[in-house]
């Protein structure tokens, strides 16, 4: 099926419409999970939305803990807990907290984090919101817990990109690293695929057929105006940008072929990075922007390629498989992500970069547009499940899924966004 790969953002996406509402399915067993108590909040009762059952959801889709039912009373943030219980039900740690409606109609929210077995208070925040920010609150309570327990940062308050298709409607969503919440960025008649998130997070560039023909714009989340990047003879795909945000790495065909070139984030003529008769397509920069990895048939098969930022010496990363595509690197810079057909199938895959090792992600057959989360903890990536298009997150060994499924459709190209600065 060479034709994936070299279609592969020029295809016109099989999807379905985006609901507010996920269901998410965790399945799996992690090899190490911290035990930990989430207790239902005092007052959550008189709110639309528990926010101890999204702390909870938050917890369990990383795969670092594994949430036990509480078997104390009701306590908040000011109560200290029964640690005697706590570690008789094997908790190693317990969160508790309240919500309350203030007179400006905004929410009070506050948890308080203890550490079970020492019998320590590991302190608290609070916040107050709007209630259409409420969900916002316990993402942001769940990444505290996060932090506190295993010393990295939590993701939970971070953003997700993708894009549907319903009938002849293309929609670029804009959603809660959990699939909630989604706001629609962009609506168009004609296919809009590959988003990728600027660095800071505020923009996003895409790739678009509204004028029959792919042209890549940047478009800013905040205010919803976008311009105009690319928009050259032939195809303009594949947008990629660099740690500092300055500069994207794109496809173009102008000079014939599909070739890797660099572009000023603020427009202007674009630089030809490699002079190759190949195709070269699918740019991924590397964490410190000293590299760019990328899809080339170059030998043959499409395989996964490194070069330098400004172009100099070209070698092959992936060996295992003839058939490798959609690079993604980790943010640490240790992991490659990418798509290998075996038998057929179309899997994830992970790469360490450091000896070259490779394990396979998933054991589904139709895998596509890996994405790693801020903290290199996890993946987001499309695949069918059941004759459906949905989106699904894992941790980097696979143990622990969770589907970010709508009620109804498919949902493709998911890119997750940096933490907020």
């Amino acid at each position: 099926m060479m034709k994936r790969f070299f279609c592969y953002f020029l295809t016109c996406l099989i999807c379905s419409p985006a609901f507010a509402q996920f269901r998410i399915e965790v399945s799996g067993v992690g090899l190490t999970q911290i035990p930990v108590v989430i207790a239902p909040f005092r007052g959550q009762e008189a709110l639309p939305q528990k926010i101890s059952e999204i702390i909870r959801a938050d917890l369990e889709r990383s795969g670092q803990f594994r949430v036990i039912n509480s078997p104390v009373g009701a306590f908040d943030e000011t109560s200290r807990p029964e640690l005697t219980a706590l570690r008789q039900a094997g908790a190693d740690a317990f969160a508790s907290g309240s919500v309350l409606k203030l007179a400006d109609g905004r929410i009070d929210v506050r948890f308080r984090l203890w550490d079970v077995v020492k019998g320590q208070d590991l302190g608290g925040r609070s916040f107050a919101v709007s209630l259409p920010d409420l969900r916002l609150a316990a993402h942001r309570v769940a990444d505290d817990i996060y932090e506190k327990l295993t010393g990295d940062k939590g993701v939970f308050s971070t953003r997700i990109a993708y894009v549907t298709k319903a009938g002849q409607r293309y929609q670029l969503w804009v959603a809660d690293a959990d699939g909630e919440n989604a706001q629609s960025a962009l609506a168009s008649p004609e296919p809009i695929i590959s988003p990728a998130w600027s660095p800071d997070g505020n923009q996003l560039a895409y790739v678009s057929f509204e004028s029959r023909k792919p042209v890549v714009y940047v478009h800013n989340v905040s205010t919803g105006k976008r311009r105009l990047i690319a928009n050259f003879k032939g195809s303009n795909s594949a947008p990629a940008w660099s740690p500092d945000g300055n500069t994207l790495a794109l496809t173009l065909s102008r000079d014939g072929g599909s070739q890797l070139f660099l572009l000023s984030a603020a427009g202007g003529e674009p630089r030809r990075l490699l002079q190759s008769t190949s195709i070269d397509t699918e740019p991924a920069y590397s964490p410190n922007g000293q590299h760019i990895y990328f899809v080339s048939d170059r030998g043959g098969t499409p395989q996964i390629y490194r070069t330098t930022a400004s172009g100099q010496g070209v070698e092959r990363v992936t060996f295992t498989g003839t058939y490798n595509i959609s690079p993604a690197i980790s943010p640490d810079g240790r992991w490659l992500a990418y798509i290998s057909r075996v038998g057929g199938a179309y899997k994830l895959h992970l790469m360490n970069l450091t000896d070259g090792a490779v394990s396979m992600v998933t054991d589904s057959t139709a895998d596509e547009s890996p994405s790693f989360s801020p903290n290199g903890k996890m993946l987001v990536y499309a695949t069918q499940q059941q004759g459906r298009e949905a989106l699904m997150t894992s941790t980097l060994d696979g143990k622990v899924k969770a589907r970010l499924s709508g009620q109804q459709g498919d949902i493709r190209e998911p890119h997750w966004g940096p933490f907020f600065k």
